[in-house]
This record gives C-alpha cells, structure tokens and sequence, in this order.
C-alpha cells in the first residue's frame, strides 16, 4: 500500500481526499469537515485531547486509509503543520 496523494477536495462536504494505490488499485478517501476546524487551524491543544478521546473508536479499524486515521493523524496530528503530520503519518504506517 502507498500514500499517491492527499490534496484538497471540492466536494463542498470534505477538506480533503487521499489517494492509495494497493497493487495497483486505486482508492481514494474523503476526510475532514469542511467548515469545521481543526487542530492545524486552530493550535487548540485542549480541542485536540478531545477531538482524540471522542474518537478513539475509528482507530478500531487498524485502517490507515479510513477516514478517521487521516483526520486523527494529519489533522489532528501531534503537529499544527499538515506537511509535518503527513511525514509522520507515511512513516508511522510505513506508506
């Protein structure tokens, strides 16, 4: 599995969409609220703690390519920079 991708999405619903390539198949996944925000936006350490207590549940999956675990690591991650947190994220799940 390989991270091709995270670019900003324009469905008006989604902040943005990740792409993976498996094989050569592709999947693409839609993550983060437009309008809402977001650690990388607002620096909200507090806002953070909550957002990962509340949402401890999505990382059940064990899915990096869910939703849930692109929001939690990249949006939400340990740093208020994106490109930061997508380093992190690529080495941590080895994509």
């Amino acid at each position: 599995m390989k991270l091709v991708s995270v670019k900003p999405s324009h469905d008006g619903v989604h902040k943005y969409e990740a792409t993976f390539d498996n094989d050569g198949r592709k999947k693409t996944t839609k993550f983060g609220a437009k309008g809402m925000g977001d650690y990388t936006k607002t620096h909200d350490k507090e806002q953070r703690a909550r957002y990962i207590t509340r949402h401890q549940k999505d990382m059940s999956t064990n899915d990096p390519t869910r939703a849930g675990f692109l929001s939690r690591y990249l949006l939400w991650g340990e740093s208020t920079s994106m490109m930061s947190n997508l380093r992190s994220y690529r080495a941590r799940f080895n994509l």
